[in-house]
């Protein structure tokens, strides 16, 4: 089993995390830019953040045999903080960055005005750069957030095939797919999508333009809810190529697209990285 996760923080993950990922099949995952708990205060942080989704977290992840790509954004809470709109004037430049496969996470937290005009503007950004588009949709009034989402995403002009709609559950899933988008889903422990849900909803919508992912980050969350996700379509009856096509065919075409995944290792164990010359629980 090849296990490519289309959304997960390794920021907040050990190198254990990694180790565990590794051993279990995960070859490749994306990490998409996103809130990082504690509030940023000013656009400085945001370059220093980027910096390292694009440089230490690929050398991280090479030490472990796994390919790390990103996608770069302001993302929608932080969105909020009129003092980093500049954040924006940043992204385009991060976006030409080889080891960046989209545009995310965009979308809505609580659907401000601030908000619809970053959304607006960083849509407008993954249509300049010929890149796709992760959508983050609200884990508050989802259904109106879903809605509203799939409602700029049409207006921006970018080809829907182009854009996937995150943190999905039963509720939203059909309005996404009768939009032409791909359909996106986290699965927690204790919080959103969980392995079994999963698998009933791949029966009802089957595996075409469906992304699964464990979204793992500093919270309660499990880097390895993927693979349990694997075995359970295995456990109710579907192939081994379904099961190929939800956890790597699918990340693959849809990330692309973009036209930047390769299957080389960004990153060696015994490599340095920015002066750092020990490697640190790698192979």
């Amino acid at each position: 089993m090849r296990i490519f996760d289309p959304h997960i923080h390794m920021t907040s993950r050990t190198t254990d995390d990694y180790s565990a990922m590794a051993a279990a099949g995960v070859k490749a995952v994306v990490e998409p830019a996103f809130w990082l708990g504690q509030p940023r205060t000013c656009p400085g942080s945001f370059a220093d953040y980027f910096d390292s989704l694009v440089g230490w977290e690929p050398y991280r992840a090479g030490q472990f045999g796994i390919r790390h790509y990103a996608t770069i954004a302001l993302n929608p809470k932080e969105a909020n903080d009129l003092r980093l709109t500049p954040v924006l004037d940043m992204v385009p430049r991060y976006l030409a960055k080889e080891n960046v496969v989209a545009v995310g996470e965009i979308g809505y937290d609580t659907m401000t005005p601030q908000e619809d005009t970053a959304f607006a503007a960083q849509l407008a950004m993954a249509m300049t750069a010929g890149l796709p588009a992760l959508v983050h949709t609200p884990h508050r009034d989802k259904a109106r957030g879903t809605a509203r989402s799939l409602a700029v995403v049409a207006e921006s002009g970018i080809g829907a095939d182009l854009v996937v709609l995150d943190h999905l559950n039963e509720v939203t899933v059909r309005q996404v797919r009768d939009a032409g988008c791909w359909a996106g889903f986290s699965l927690y422990p204790e919080t959103k999508m969980t392995p079994g849900r999963m698998v009933e909803l791949l029966k009802k919508y089957g595996t075409e333009r469906m992304l699964v992912n464990s979204a793992a980050d500093w919270g309660r969350s499990d880097p390895l809810l993927t693979v349990r996700t694997a075995e359970a379509m295995l456990a109710s009856g579907f192939t081994e190529a379904a099961v190929d096509q939800v956890f790597w065919g699918n990340p693959t075409e849809f990330f692309g697209r973009s036209g930047r995944l390769t299957p080389a290792i960004a990153g060696a164990a015994d490599e340095a990285y920015a002066g750092n010359s020990i490697t640190r629980g790698g192979r």
